[in-house]
């Protein structure tokens, strides 16, 4: 682990870019960012789109590292390269800002009022492959939809299985188990949920640290006996399908939450923009969920 990213993980003011959409993911982000599927043909152009308009936020000048603290990327962003540089080595060394890996694979089907993440057998390769690539550490999503308390425990169990492993690699892990914001029971979900969380801390070895991304709660400051708790480096905010504008509000109510949009932070940015209007767009919106971080 690289002690001065560990650092800025742990106390750095501001926010981390969730830049990792991947997959199925992939066409909604091109689409929302000016270009639809009329505009390239197969995986291979879709990828490169998207690594382009990655490219274009991450060597802007208002993505700096006294707001953003760290970036979450797809595999695929990872194994390419930023004006010749390996992605990670950009962030970090152009920018100062941390990079993180998503190592999930997509969802399985509903059961138990939750989504697990589905099986990745080459974890353990991949893994060996971000620490050649300097990634600090991962992230890991999963979705609830319903209070069920057996479907929650599993939700947290396989979380917290999946982080060991990506501890004994020397990685810190970000741990997602969302809960969804349209579900009728949220408030009851985020209950159960802590409480295995809490639970799961517990199994950890001593100096071994984890960073959850939680929805925001329904209740202010829910969740802050795990941002104090001494097993957690930090606990992060997703967006959750919340507008930009309230994701800050209800984050702002969150005193030591930060953020970590995907969609919210990508808000507004288009392909046809100039880069003038491209970089006033994001400093905008860095500036915003800068503010929201750090209240």
């Amino acid at each position: 682990m690289n002690a001065k990213q560990n650092e800025i993980m742990r106390s750095g003011k501001g926010f981390i870019a969730a830049l990792d959409q991947s997959g199925g993911s992939t066409p909604k982000a091109l689409k929302l960012y000016g270009i639809d599927e009329s505009k390239y043909k197969g995986e291979d152009q879709m990828f490169d789109m998207i690594h382009q308009a990655r490219t274009r936020l991450i060597t802007s000048p208002s993505f700096t590292s006294d707001r953003v603290i760290a970036a979450i990327l797809f595999e695929q962003t990872m194994d390419r390269e930023i004006d010749g540089k390996p992605t990670a080595t950009f962030l970090w060394e152009n920018k100062g800002i941390v990079p993180i890996l998503k190592i999930d694979k997509g969802l399985s089907a509903e059961a138990n009022g939750v989504q697990l993440m589905k099986p990745v057998p080459d974890l353990d390769t991949l893994l060996a492959r971000a620490v050649k690539k300097g990634i600090y550490g991962t992230k890991e999503r999963s979705v609830i939809k319903d209070a069920n308390p057996a479907g929650i425990k599993a939700i947290a169990a396989q979380q917290f299985e999946w982080g060991k492993q990506v501890l004994a690699h020397g990685l810190v892990p970000i741990l997602e188990p969302e809960v969804d914001i349209k579900s009728p029971n949220k408030a009851e979900c985020e209950k159960i949920l802590k409480k295995e969380l809490l639970a799961g801390l517990d199994t950890l070895k001593d100096g071994q640290q984890v960073i959850f991304k939680l929805t925001i709660p329904e209740e202010p400051n829910f969740y802050a006996d795990l941002i104090k708790h001494p097993k957690v480096v930090r606990v992060v905010a997703l967006s959750g399908g919340y507008s930009r504008d309230e994701s800050c509000e209800k984050l702002a109510k969150n005193h030591g939450l930060i953020a970590s949009f995907s969609r919210a932070l990508a808000e507004n940015l288009t392909a046809q923009q100039s880069d003038q209007e491209f970089n006033k767009t994001l400093k905008a919106t860095v500036d915003q969920i800068y503010q929201a971080s750090i209240t």
